[in-house]
Protein backbone atom coordinates (compact mmCIF):
# COMPACT_ATOMS: atom_id res chain seq x y z
CA UNK A 1 0.00 0.00 0.00
CA UNK A 2 1.39 3.39 -1.00
CA UNK A 3 2.05 5.80 1.86
CA UNK A 4 2.83 9.50 2.24
CA UNK A 5 4.84 10.60 5.28
CA UNK A 6 4.75 14.16 6.61
CA UNK A 7 6.75 15.84 9.36
CA UNK A 8 4.62 18.59 10.82
CA UNK A 9 5.22 22.08 12.17
CA UNK A 10 7.04 23.29 9.06
CA UNK A 11 6.58 26.65 7.33
CA UNK A 12 6.19 27.06 3.58
CA UNK A 13 7.90 29.55 1.30
CA UNK A 14 8.45 29.90 -2.43
CA UNK A 15 6.41 29.38 -5.58
CA UNK A 16 4.88 26.47 -7.50
CA UNK A 17 2.96 26.16 -10.75
CA UNK A 18 -0.55 24.73 -10.80
CA UNK A 19 -1.13 21.62 -12.91
CA UNK A 20 -3.79 21.22 -15.57
CA UNK A 21 -7.34 20.57 -14.41
CA UNK A 22 -8.44 16.96 -13.90
CA UNK A 23 -12.13 17.82 -14.13
CA UNK A 24 -11.63 19.73 -17.37
CA UNK A 25 -9.27 17.26 -19.05
CA UNK A 26 -11.39 14.11 -18.61
CA UNK A 27 -14.51 15.30 -20.52
CA UNK A 28 -12.23 16.81 -23.18
CA UNK A 29 -10.67 13.38 -23.64
CA UNK A 30 -14.14 11.90 -24.06
CA UNK A 31 -15.06 14.67 -26.53
CA UNK A 32 -12.04 13.80 -28.68
CA UNK A 33 -13.89 10.64 -29.77
CA UNK A 34 -16.25 12.89 -31.72
CA UNK A 35 -13.52 13.51 -34.33
CA UNK A 36 -12.15 10.67 -36.44
CA UNK A 37 -8.58 11.91 -36.33
CA UNK A 38 -5.92 13.34 -34.03
CA UNK A 39 -6.65 15.81 -31.23
CA UNK A 40 -4.21 17.22 -28.69
CA UNK A 41 -4.68 18.44 -25.13
CA UNK A 42 -1.80 20.70 -24.13
CA UNK A 43 -0.71 20.85 -20.49
CA UNK A 44 -2.72 17.75 -19.61
CA UNK A 45 -2.19 16.54 -16.02
CA UNK A 46 -0.27 13.27 -15.75
CA UNK A 47 -2.49 11.76 -13.04
CA UNK A 48 -4.01 8.32 -12.56
CA UNK A 49 -7.55 9.37 -13.57
CA UNK A 50 -6.21 10.67 -16.90
CA UNK A 51 -4.21 7.45 -17.36
CA UNK A 52 -7.38 5.44 -16.68
CA UNK A 53 -9.36 7.40 -19.28
CA UNK A 54 -6.46 6.94 -21.67
CA UNK A 55 -6.64 3.15 -21.13
CA UNK A 56 -10.37 3.18 -21.86
CA UNK A 57 -9.88 5.13 -25.09
CA UNK A 58 -7.20 2.67 -26.16
CA UNK A 59 -9.57 -0.22 -25.41
CA UNK A 60 -11.97 1.39 -27.89
CA UNK A 61 -9.30 1.48 -30.58
CA UNK A 62 -7.76 4.91 -30.09
CA UNK A 63 -4.01 5.46 -30.20
CA UNK A 64 -2.57 7.81 -27.59
CA UNK A 65 0.86 9.21 -26.79
CA UNK A 66 2.50 11.95 -24.74
CA UNK A 67 4.95 14.63 -25.73
CA UNK A 68 6.04 16.19 -22.46
CA UNK A 69 2.67 17.30 -20.94
CA UNK A 70 0.79 17.31 -24.25
CA UNK A 71 -1.54 14.34 -24.74
CA UNK A 72 -2.26 13.23 -28.30
CA UNK A 73 -5.42 11.25 -29.03
CA UNK A 74 -5.77 9.56 -32.42
CA UNK A 75 -9.39 8.40 -32.55
CA UNK A 76 -9.38 7.48 -36.26
CA UNK A 77 -10.11 3.81 -35.61
CA UNK A 78 -11.91 3.94 -32.24
CA UNK A 79 -14.72 1.71 -33.49
CA UNK A 80 -15.26 -0.58 -30.51
CA UNK A 81 -18.44 -0.07 -28.50
CA UNK A 82 -17.96 -2.00 -25.25
CA UNK A 83 -16.44 -0.44 -22.12
CA UNK A 84 -16.06 -3.11 -19.43
CA UNK A 85 -16.79 -2.49 -15.76
CA UNK A 86 -13.11 -3.31 -15.15
CA UNK A 87 -12.36 0.21 -16.38
CA UNK A 88 -15.47 2.15 -15.45
CA UNK A 89 -15.54 0.91 -11.86
CA UNK A 90 -12.32 2.82 -11.25
CA UNK A 91 -13.55 6.25 -12.32
CA UNK A 92 -16.95 7.86 -12.29
CA UNK A 93 -16.35 10.30 -15.14
CA UNK A 94 -16.04 7.34 -17.54
CA UNK A 95 -19.83 7.48 -17.94
CA UNK A 96 -19.41 10.58 -20.13
CA UNK A 97 -18.09 8.25 -22.84
CA UNK A 98 -21.64 7.04 -23.50
CA UNK A 99 -22.59 9.99 -25.71
CA UNK A 100 -19.40 10.13 -27.83
CA UNK A 101 -19.37 6.37 -28.49
CA UNK A 102 -23.07 6.50 -29.38
CA UNK A 103 -22.59 9.47 -31.70
CA UNK A 104 -19.91 7.80 -33.79
CA UNK A 105 -20.85 4.10 -33.51
CA UNK A 106 -24.64 4.13 -32.86
CA UNK A 107 -24.38 1.75 -29.91
CA UNK A 108 -22.52 1.51 -26.61
CA UNK A 109 -22.44 -0.81 -23.62
CA UNK A 110 -20.72 0.43 -20.51
CA UNK A 111 -20.22 -0.79 -16.96
CA UNK A 112 -21.55 1.32 -14.13
CA UNK A 113 -19.12 4.08 -13.13
CA UNK A 114 -17.16 4.06 -9.88
CA UNK A 115 -14.56 6.33 -8.26
CA UNK A 116 -14.36 7.74 -4.76
CA UNK A 117 -16.93 6.58 -2.23
CA UNK A 118 -18.30 9.92 -1.07
CA UNK A 119 -22.03 9.26 -1.24
CA UNK A 120 -24.73 8.50 -3.77
CA UNK A 121 -23.84 9.67 -7.27
CA UNK A 122 -26.60 8.28 -9.52
CA UNK A 123 -26.53 8.43 -13.32
CA UNK A 124 -30.27 8.98 -13.67
CA UNK A 125 -29.90 12.48 -15.13
CA UNK A 126 -27.36 11.23 -17.68
CA UNK A 127 -29.84 8.65 -18.90
CA UNK A 128 -32.74 11.13 -18.84
CA UNK A 129 -30.82 13.54 -21.07
CA UNK A 130 -29.87 10.84 -23.58
CA UNK A 131 -33.39 9.43 -23.70
CA UNK A 132 -34.73 12.91 -24.45
CA UNK A 133 -32.46 12.95 -27.49
CA UNK A 134 -33.89 9.64 -28.72
CA UNK A 135 -31.50 7.10 -27.21
CA UNK A 136 -32.87 3.69 -26.22
CA UNK A 137 -31.22 2.47 -23.01
CA UNK A 138 -31.42 -0.92 -21.32
CA UNK A 139 -30.30 -0.98 -17.69
CA UNK A 140 -29.13 -4.41 -16.60
CA UNK A 141 -27.59 -5.37 -13.28
CA UNK A 142 -24.06 -4.94 -14.63
CA UNK A 143 -24.28 -2.81 -17.78
CA UNK A 144 -25.90 0.16 -19.47
CA UNK A 145 -26.68 -0.77 -23.08
CA UNK A 146 -27.59 2.13 -25.37
CA UNK A 147 -28.64 2.36 -29.05
CA UNK A 148 -29.52 5.24 -31.34
CA UNK A 149 -29.20 5.63 -35.10
CA UNK A 150 -29.58 9.40 -35.07
CA UNK A 151 -29.93 11.60 -32.01
CA UNK A 152 -32.38 14.46 -32.38
CA UNK A 153 -32.24 17.79 -30.57
CA UNK A 154 -34.72 18.42 -27.77
CA UNK A 155 -35.41 20.54 -24.71
CA UNK A 156 -33.81 18.99 -21.63
CA UNK A 157 -34.79 20.29 -18.22
CA UNK A 158 -32.56 19.10 -15.39
CA UNK A 159 -34.48 18.77 -12.09
CA UNK A 160 -31.22 19.46 -10.26
CA UNK A 161 -27.82 20.79 -11.25
CA UNK A 162 -25.41 18.06 -12.35
CA UNK A 163 -21.98 18.66 -13.86
CA UNK A 164 -21.68 15.14 -15.29
CA UNK A 165 -25.18 15.08 -16.78
CA UNK A 166 -24.67 18.51 -18.34
CA UNK A 167 -21.43 17.28 -19.92
CA UNK A 168 -23.20 14.15 -21.17
CA UNK A 169 -25.95 16.22 -22.78
CA UNK A 170 -23.44 18.55 -24.43
CA UNK A 171 -21.42 15.66 -25.84
CA UNK A 172 -24.60 14.15 -27.30
CA UNK A 173 -26.16 17.37 -28.59
CA UNK A 174 -23.25 18.74 -30.62
CA UNK A 175 -23.77 16.12 -33.37
CA UNK A 176 -27.53 15.63 -32.91
CA UNK A 177 -29.94 16.83 -35.59
CA UNK A 178 -31.48 20.22 -34.88
CA UNK A 179 -31.32 22.33 -31.74
CA UNK A 180 -30.97 21.25 -28.12
CA UNK A 181 -31.81 23.50 -25.19
CA UNK A 182 -30.37 22.62 -21.79
CA UNK A 183 -32.27 24.21 -18.90
CA UNK A 184 -31.06 24.35 -15.29
CA UNK A 185 -27.72 22.94 -16.34
CA UNK A 186 -24.53 23.16 -14.30
CA UNK A 187 -22.48 26.36 -14.46
CA UNK A 188 -19.12 25.08 -13.20
CA UNK A 189 -15.98 26.34 -15.00
CA UNK A 190 -15.36 22.80 -16.28
CA UNK A 191 -18.62 23.08 -18.26
CA UNK A 192 -17.43 26.35 -19.79
CA UNK A 193 -14.08 24.83 -20.72
CA UNK A 194 -15.73 21.79 -22.33
CA UNK A 195 -17.91 24.11 -24.42
CA UNK A 196 -14.83 26.06 -25.49
CA UNK A 197 -13.07 22.85 -26.46
CA UNK A 198 -16.07 21.63 -28.44
CA UNK A 199 -16.39 25.03 -30.12
CA UNK A 200 -12.72 24.83 -31.13
CA UNK A 201 -13.66 21.57 -32.89
CA UNK A 202 -16.50 23.30 -34.76
CA UNK A 203 -19.46 22.85 -32.42
CA UNK A 204 -22.10 25.60 -32.22
CA UNK A 205 -22.87 26.36 -28.57
CA UNK A 206 -24.32 29.45 -26.90
CA UNK A 207 -24.78 30.43 -23.26
CA UNK A 208 -22.15 28.37 -21.44
CA UNK A 209 -21.65 29.63 -17.90
CA UNK A 210 -25.37 30.32 -17.53
CA UNK A 211 -28.14 27.95 -16.50
CA UNK A 212 -29.49 27.74 -20.08
CA UNK A 213 -27.31 26.53 -22.95
CA UNK A 214 -28.31 26.29 -26.61
CA UNK A 215 -26.62 23.78 -28.92
CA UNK A 216 -27.04 23.79 -32.70
CA UNK A 217 -26.17 20.34 -33.98
CA UNK A 218 -23.56 20.06 -36.75
CA UNK A 219 -22.76 17.19 -39.11
CA UNK A 220 -19.17 16.68 -38.02
CA UNK A 221 -16.42 18.04 -35.81
CA UNK A 222 -12.79 18.74 -36.61
CA UNK A 223 -9.68 18.01 -34.52
CA UNK A 224 -9.27 19.45 -31.06
CA UNK A 225 -6.17 21.45 -30.18
CA UNK A 226 -6.56 23.05 -26.79
CA UNK A 227 -4.69 23.98 -23.62
CA UNK A 228 -6.13 22.44 -20.46
CA UNK A 229 -6.89 25.18 -17.90
CA UNK A 230 -5.25 25.21 -14.45
CA UNK A 231 -6.84 23.09 -11.74
CA UNK A 232 -8.79 25.34 -9.38
CA UNK A 233 -9.11 22.60 -6.76
CA UNK A 234 -5.35 22.01 -6.63
CA UNK A 235 -4.87 25.77 -6.26
CA UNK A 236 -7.40 25.84 -3.42
CA UNK A 237 -5.67 22.89 -1.75
CA UNK A 238 -2.33 24.72 -1.74
CA UNK A 239 -3.97 27.87 -0.38
CA UNK A 240 -5.30 25.74 2.48
CA UNK A 241 -1.78 24.43 3.05
CA UNK A 242 -0.53 28.01 3.38
CA UNK A 243 -3.36 28.86 5.79
CA UNK A 244 -2.75 25.77 7.94
CA UNK A 245 0.96 26.56 8.28
CA UNK A 246 0.69 30.37 8.47
CA UNK A 247 2.85 30.74 5.38
CA UNK A 248 3.38 33.00 2.40
CA UNK A 249 3.59 31.30 -0.99
CA UNK A 250 3.17 32.15 -4.66
CA UNK A 251 0.98 30.08 -6.98
CA UNK A 252 1.58 30.42 -10.71
CA UNK A 253 -1.11 29.69 -13.29
CA UNK A 254 -4.23 30.36 -11.22
CA UNK A 255 -7.60 31.65 -12.46
CA UNK A 256 -8.65 33.49 -9.29
CA UNK A 257 -12.07 34.31 -10.77
CA UNK A 258 -12.94 30.59 -10.62
CA UNK A 259 -12.26 30.50 -6.87
CA UNK A 260 -14.55 33.33 -5.76
CA UNK A 261 -16.58 31.54 -3.07
CA UNK A 262 -13.52 29.75 -1.69
CA UNK A 263 -11.42 32.94 -1.53
CA UNK A 264 -14.28 34.70 0.27
CA UNK A 265 -14.15 32.08 3.04
CA UNK A 266 -10.35 32.26 3.05
CA UNK A 267 -10.62 36.00 3.69
CA UNK A 268 -13.12 35.40 6.51
CA UNK A 269 -10.65 33.25 8.40
CA UNK A 270 -8.07 36.02 8.03
CA UNK A 271 -6.13 34.86 4.98
CA UNK A 272 -4.85 37.40 2.48
CA UNK A 273 -4.08 37.15 -1.21
CA UNK A 274 -3.25 39.29 -4.21
CA UNK A 275 -3.91 38.26 -7.80
CA UNK A 276 -1.68 39.60 -10.57
CA UNK A 277 -2.40 38.14 -13.95
CA UNK A 278 -2.23 34.39 -13.54
CA UNK A 279 -0.22 34.54 -10.31
CA UNK A 280 -1.71 34.44 -6.83
CA UNK A 281 0.32 35.66 -3.87
CA UNK A 282 -1.04 33.98 -0.75
CA UNK A 283 -0.44 35.02 2.86
CA UNK A 284 -1.89 32.62 5.42
CA UNK A 285 -0.29 34.16 8.51
CA UNK A 286 -3.53 35.83 9.60
CA UNK A 287 -5.73 32.76 9.01
CA UNK A 288 -6.66 32.39 12.69
CA UNK A 289 -10.39 33.14 12.81
CA UNK A 290 -13.15 30.50 12.99
CA UNK A 291 -16.18 30.78 10.71
CA UNK A 292 -19.76 30.47 11.90
CA UNK A 293 -20.95 28.48 8.88
CA UNK A 294 -19.56 27.37 5.55
CA UNK A 295 -21.96 25.62 3.18
CA UNK A 296 -20.95 23.75 0.04
CA UNK A 297 -23.04 24.37 -3.04
CA UNK A 298 -23.11 24.10 -6.82
CA UNK A 299 -21.06 26.71 -8.64
CA UNK A 300 -20.67 29.60 -7.93
CA UNK A 301 -21.07 28.31 -4.35
CA UNK A 302 -18.30 26.92 -2.16
CA UNK A 303 -16.90 23.82 -3.93
CA UNK A 304 -17.49 20.49 -2.24
CA UNK A 305 -14.04 19.38 -3.42
CA UNK A 306 -12.47 21.97 -1.08
CA UNK A 307 -14.61 21.17 1.95
CA UNK A 308 -12.17 18.63 3.41
CA UNK A 309 -9.04 20.77 2.80
CA UNK A 310 -10.78 23.70 4.50
CA UNK A 311 -11.69 21.50 7.47
CA UNK A 312 -8.00 20.63 7.81
CA UNK A 313 -7.40 24.35 8.32
CA UNK A 314 -10.30 24.93 10.72
CA UNK A 315 -9.32 22.11 13.11
CA UNK A 316 -6.29 24.17 14.10
CA UNK A 317 -8.08 27.51 14.60
CA UNK A 318 -9.31 28.02 18.18
CA UNK A 319 -13.07 28.56 18.36
CA UNK A 320 -16.14 26.94 16.83
CA UNK A 321 -16.64 26.54 13.09
CA UNK A 322 -19.38 24.68 11.25
CA UNK A 323 -19.12 23.12 7.81
CA UNK A 324 -22.32 22.01 6.06
CA UNK A 325 -22.04 19.55 3.18
CA UNK A 326 -24.94 20.00 0.74
CA UNK A 327 -23.62 18.00 -2.23
CA UNK A 328 -22.46 14.55 -1.05
CA UNK A 329 -23.86 13.00 2.11
CA UNK A 330 -20.79 10.89 2.83
CA UNK A 331 -18.01 13.41 2.42
CA UNK A 332 -16.92 13.65 6.06
CA UNK A 333 -14.73 10.55 5.99
CA UNK A 334 -11.57 12.63 6.38
CA UNK A 335 -13.04 14.14 9.56
CA UNK A 336 -12.97 10.76 11.30
CA UNK A 337 -9.30 10.40 10.38
CA UNK A 338 -8.51 13.90 11.68
CA UNK A 339 -10.09 12.98 15.00
CA UNK A 340 -7.32 10.40 15.43
CA UNK A 341 -4.90 13.35 15.47
CA UNK A 342 -6.79 15.01 18.30
CA UNK A 343 -9.14 17.17 16.22
CA UNK A 344 -12.45 17.99 17.89
CA UNK A 345 -15.12 17.35 15.26
CA UNK A 346 -18.71 16.28 15.79
CA UNK A 347 -20.73 15.07 12.81
CA UNK A 348 -24.45 15.83 12.93
CA UNK A 349 -26.11 14.82 9.68
CA UNK A 350 -24.77 17.16 6.99
CA UNK A 351 -23.00 19.38 9.56
CA UNK A 352 -19.49 19.05 10.93
CA UNK A 353 -19.06 21.13 14.09
CA UNK A 354 -15.40 21.89 14.74
CA UNK A 355 -13.89 23.09 18.02
CA UNK A 356 -10.48 24.19 16.85
CA UNK A 357 -7.36 23.24 18.75
CA UNK A 358 -3.70 24.02 18.24
CA UNK A 359 -2.74 20.65 19.71
CA UNK A 360 -2.68 17.97 17.00
CA UNK A 361 -0.43 14.91 16.93
CA UNK A 362 0.88 12.92 14.01
CA UNK A 363 -0.28 9.31 13.66
CA UNK A 364 -1.21 6.70 11.05
CA UNK A 365 -4.16 7.74 8.89
CA UNK A 366 -6.07 6.18 5.99
CA UNK A 367 -7.08 8.19 2.93
CA UNK A 368 -10.58 7.18 1.85
CA UNK A 369 -11.05 9.50 -1.14
CA UNK A 370 -9.17 11.93 -3.34
CA UNK A 371 -9.84 15.31 -1.69
CA UNK A 372 -10.03 13.84 1.79
CA UNK A 373 -6.58 12.38 1.26
CA UNK A 374 -5.18 15.78 0.30
CA UNK A 375 -6.85 17.24 3.40
CA UNK A 376 -5.01 14.73 5.59
CA UNK A 377 -1.71 15.98 4.20
CA UNK A 378 -2.69 19.52 5.20
CA UNK A 379 -3.71 18.38 8.69
CA UNK A 380 -0.39 16.52 9.02
CA UNK A 381 1.53 19.67 8.14
CA UNK A 382 0.21 21.46 11.21
CA UNK A 383 0.43 18.49 13.60
CA UNK A 384 3.45 17.68 15.76
CA UNK A 385 5.60 14.71 14.86
CA UNK A 386 5.32 12.39 11.87
CA UNK A 387 2.09 11.39 10.14
CA UNK A 388 1.78 8.39 7.85
CA UNK A 389 -1.09 8.58 5.32
CA UNK A 390 -1.98 5.27 3.76
CA UNK A 391 -3.96 4.98 0.53
CA UNK A 392 -1.89 7.52 -1.39
CA UNK A 393 -3.28 6.04 -4.61
CA UNK A 394 -6.49 8.03 -3.96
CA UNK A 395 -4.50 11.27 -3.86
CA UNK A 396 -2.68 10.47 -7.11
CA UNK A 397 -6.04 10.40 -8.88
CA UNK A 398 -6.09 14.19 -8.92
CA UNK A 399 -2.71 15.56 -7.79
CA UNK A 400 0.17 15.11 -10.19
CA UNK A 401 3.01 16.07 -7.88
CA UNK A 402 1.62 17.18 -4.53
CA UNK A 403 4.59 15.75 -2.60
CA UNK A 404 7.12 17.40 -4.90
CA UNK A 405 5.27 20.74 -4.81
CA UNK A 406 5.00 20.83 -1.03
CA UNK A 407 8.59 19.68 -0.62
CA UNK A 408 9.72 22.51 -2.92
CA UNK A 409 7.84 24.91 -0.63
CA UNK A 410 9.64 23.59 2.45
CA UNK A 411 7.46 20.77 3.77
CA UNK A 412 9.20 17.61 4.94
CA UNK A 413 7.17 15.09 2.97
CA UNK A 414 8.00 11.87 1.13
CA UNK A 415 6.23 8.91 -0.44
CA UNK A 416 6.98 5.21 0.04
Amino acid sequence: MEEIHVLGKSSLKGSVSIQGSKNAALPMMAASLLHRGISVLKGCPAISDVFCMEEILRSLGAVTWWEDHDLYLDCTNAEKTEIPAFYTGRMRSSVTLLAPVLSRNKTCSIGYPGGCVIGKRPVDLHLMALRNLGVRILETQELLIAHCENMTGAEIIFPRSSVGATQQALLAAVLARGETVLINCAREPEIVWLCRYLRSMGAKIEGEGSSTVLVHGVKELGPGNFKVPPDRIVAGTYICAAAATGSEIELKGVLAEELGAFLEVYRKIGGQYEAKGGTLMVNGKGAVHPVELVETGVYPGFPTDLQSPLMAVLIGIPGRSTVRENIFEDRFQAAFQMKKMGAHIEIDGRDAVIEGSISLSGCVLQAKDLRGGAALIIAAMRASGETCIRGANFIRRGYEHICEDLEALGCEIWQT
